[in-house]
């Protein structure tokens, strides 16, 4: 008795065992004729009784149902089996109330498949577990710990028949993590709503507010349901039948949420594009190359198709600058390149010929220079790699591509300017001794 008083002192916010409990206990089990030890000693209901109260301080105050009464009432019992089928219910229950809060036409559109209350009733504890875990209502932590106390309640509750039994401090590890994992009050991420979603990005082109709450709806989503809307939007930016209005809609989803792709969502991108590509689709994968292109995510792409589209931006360059008013055609096929360089590595395939066709454009002809795409030029020259500076020296050399071009006088000029854009810092040793003659020159 004096014990009891001891510990149960320290328990101020539930009330103490009343001492008749546990000698009624002790009084059935012998007029029944059982070993005592079938139930949870005086000690361990004491004990267990003691840390109670830290548990369920934080508990929300909508799961401190029945179901947490019954397990306080079977704790002071010594009925630790039953405590914990008690806790593991009000845990399904309450993980049941945060699917359903998420949305059940937002889980379906993700399973792809019908999911009703009926569905969300009939699924096994493990299918529930699994679902919470890919609509990010569980971490990878949450999952595991449940999952392990899934295995406990099979085996060591009252639910079945069981295994062994529990002490204390193993009921109250278990009553722990569904707490902490499944009864927690910490905001579940929302839904979005697939409908709705695609219906906006298809109607008229977004205000600045109406993107910034899709934007901060995607953010606030789960990563399975973000990877599955970017995937839409990428699939409706690449749609040929679409407007440009909804394209431009779609544009601005994916390029506000860049920063946030995991290598999930980017390798779904990926595949998206892959699959035009293997479907023969020439024109969603045209427009998928283009979104890649500017999201300023093109080393996702493999190197041939790196190529490809430098390759194409750079026989425009060429083409435009052989043509006639190329004053005026060149600018913005420059500025393409540009953008194309700045968001990307150069593809060493094809770094002879664009540092070729920029040098030609930046020398200008026996008329001139166009002088708006000049800057252009500029910019792409100060970020020439070192490899790409290599062939801009040796390009020049006697018997090479521009050689003779840089033999005029006036042209000659034009390319120790374009030397003096680089940085010497990033000259390669192997042409450091050229690059230094030349800008003698330019002393002298």
């Amino acid at each position: 008795m004096s014990e009891l008083v001891k510990i149960e002192s320290l328990n101020e916010n539930l009330p103490s065992i009343p001492e008749s409990i546990l000698p009624a206990i002790n009084d059935l089990v012998n007029h029944l004729g059982i070993p005592r030890n079938v139930l949870a000693s005086d000690e361990e209901v004491l004990y267990a009784w003691r840390d109670l109260p830290r548990e369920l301080k934080n508990l929300p105050i909508d799961v401190r149902g029945e179901l947490i009464a019954r397990m306080c009432v079977a704790i002071s019992a010594g009925l630790f089996d039953a405590a914990v089928n008690y806790i593991w219910n009000a845990s399904i229950l309450h993980l049941r109330d945060k699917i359903r809060n998420f949305g059940l036409p937002i889980v379906a559109s993700i399973q792809q498949k019908s999911f009703e209350e009926k569905h969300l009733i009939e699924q096994q504890d493990s299918q529930l577990l699994e679902l919470c875990l890919k609509l990010n209502l569980l971490d990878e932590d949450g999952y595991f710990f449940l999952d392990q106390c899934r295995d406990i309640r099979n085996n060591f509750s009252a639910a079945h028949p069981t295994l062994g039994t529990i002490n204390d401090r193993e009921f109250i590890l278990f009553l722990n993590r569904c707490k902490k994992y499944a009864l927690s009050d910490v905001s579940s991420p929302q839904g979005v709503d697939i409908s709705s979603y695609i219906t906006a990005i298809k109607a008229q082109r977004f205000s600045e507010p109406q993107l910034n709450i899709w934007i901060d709806r995607l953010n606030k989503t789960h990563d399975a349901q973000r990877q599955l809307l970017i995937g839409m939007a990428h699939g409706v930016y690449c749609d040929p039948s679409v407007t440009e209005m909804s394209r431009l809609n779609a544009l601005d989803i994916c390029s506000n949420s860049k920063e946030n792709f995991t290598v999930s969502i980017k390798s779904n991108l990926i595949n998206r594009h892959s699959n035009y590509l293997a479907e023969g689709d020439e024109k969603r994968h045209t427009a998928s190359q283009q979104l890649f292109e500017k999201l300023g995510l093109l080393e996702l792409l493999n190197e041939s198709e790196q190529h490809l589209i430098f390759s194409r931006s750079i026989e425009k360059l060429k083409n435009s600058h052989l043509g006639l008013n190329n004053f005026y055609n060149e600018p913005p096929f420059a500025e393409r390149l540009l953008d194309l360089s700045t968001n990307g590595e150069v593809p060493e395939t094809i770094q002879d010929e664009y540092v070729y066709v920029v040098l030609q454009c930046y020398l200008g002809t026996a008329y001139g220079v166009s002088w708006e795409a000049e800057a252009s030029y500029s910019k792409i020259i100060e970020g020439f790699s070192p490899r790409e500076i290599a062939i801009m020296l040796k390009s020049v050399q006697k018997g090479e591509y521009l050689h003779r071009k840089v033999s005029n006088s006036k042209l000659f000029k034009r390319f120790l300017e374009a030397l003096k854009i680089i940085d010497k810092n990033s000259v390669p040793a192997s042409v450091l001794n050229e690059y230094e003659n030349f800008i003698k020159k330019i002393a002298d």
